[in-house]
């Protein structure tokens, strides 16, 4: 989705997050490097963790009494604001938050780009990025007729601890962030304040979300259906998306179940989630092939037999029979042109 091959890297401060006691470490300056190799690696390190994203995010509007910090820094900056001051303002934020939660401290880099491609667009964009370890790494240096070695710790190839892209797309930026389970509330809720964007990459991903669940979860409670139907009902679904620019709610759910008690339940269900989750499914959106390509990677196509056999899905479920033998035995009966 984040396409960084023609950004450039302006500028960057570092600081250093102290945890445990230890002092921060704010700097006074930032740094420009403009050379061809060190802006190619600079827009790998920095970038190249957002390429695959699924979802995005929006800060969540602060006002006066409550205001959003990180949300109120970056505007100063899109507005043409010094980076240095309002990176001191996130980079004490973030020490409050570590703070709090008990976490690590860590380098801490503030980054601002110009030419970002995200869906064919280029905007510009700043970049937070918090790396609590660093990676051990070989150095050799000609010393004379000797090649000498050492070990050194420094960034390079590991992903960021927690990172943030905020992308300015007109009034409200849009928000790439990269975490875990283990950061998600200091990062996410304590530190950015965001909340889920309403827009369509979003609207894919929710409505993928909620159709595995009504298939894999909901309709087994109402129907006898085999696990083989489920799956074909799954990559059914998965193909509407792959196929289609567009999603409409009820060419989908007629397409993919047929019957009109299940388009039924479908529609019901999907009610349910939006109110559960407090999230927007929309009725028509366009489909984003990123959260797509996401998203189809937890629809499983396989069918597992005891612990003998495992059978891979993804076609024509007519080719496959389920019965039950003389013996009781269950079997799977499938059909096949060639062996590849």
């Amino acid at each position: 989705m984040v396409q960084g091959k023609e950004a450039t890297v302006v500028e960057f401060v570092v600081h250093r997050i102290g945890a445990g006691g230890e002092e921060s470490i704010f700097n006074d300056h930032s740094a420009v490097i403009k050379g061809d190799e060190e802006q190619a690696f600079l827009r790998r390190f920095f970038l190249k963790p957002f390429a695959a994203m699924g979802s995005t995010s929006e800060f969540t509007p602060g006002d006066k009494r409550s205001p959003n910090l990180v949300e109120a820094c970056c505007k100063r900056i899109e507005a043409g604001e010094e980076l240095v001051p309002c990176s001191l303002d996130i980079g004490r934020h973030l020490e409050a938050a570590c703070q709090e939660h008990a976490r690590r401290g860590g380098e801490f880099f503030v980054v601002k780009f110009t030419d970002v491609e995200v869906a064919g667009e280029v905007y510009e964009a700043l970049g937070i990025f918090q790396f609590e370890d660093k990676e051990v790494f070989l150095e050799s240096k000609l010393k004379g007729t000797q090649l000498g070695l050492r070990l050194g710790r420094g960034l390079g190839t590991r992903k960021p601890d927690m990172a943030c892209l905020v992308v300015f797309t007109g009034d409200a930026p849009t928000l790439f962030i990269i975490d875990d389970p283990s950061t998600s509330e200091l990062w996410r809720r304590s530190f950015l304040n965001e909340r889920p964007k309403r827009d369509h990459v979003n609207s894919t991903r929710n409505v993928l979300d909620m159709t595995k669940r009504f298939i894999t979860q909901e309709l087994p409670h109402d129907y006898e259906i085999p696990k083989a139907d489920q799956i074909d009902l799954l990559n059914r679904s998965v193909q509407y998306f792959k196929e289609n620019t567009d999603f409409d709610r009820t060419s989908f759910a007629r397409e993919v179940f047929e019957n009109d008690e299940v388009v039924d339940r479908f529609q019901k269900f999907g009610e349910r989630y939006q109110e559960e989750r407090e999230v927007d499914l929309g009725e028509r959106f366009t489909i984003s092939p990123d959260a797509v390509k996401k998203q189809a990677r937890v629809f499983k196509s396989v069918l597992k037999l005891d612990k003998n056999f495992h059978i891979y899905i993804h076609g024509d479920r007519n080719k496959i029979e389920r019965g039950v033998d003389d013996a009781g035995r269950k079997y799977y009966k499938i059909y096949y042109e060639q062996e590849l």
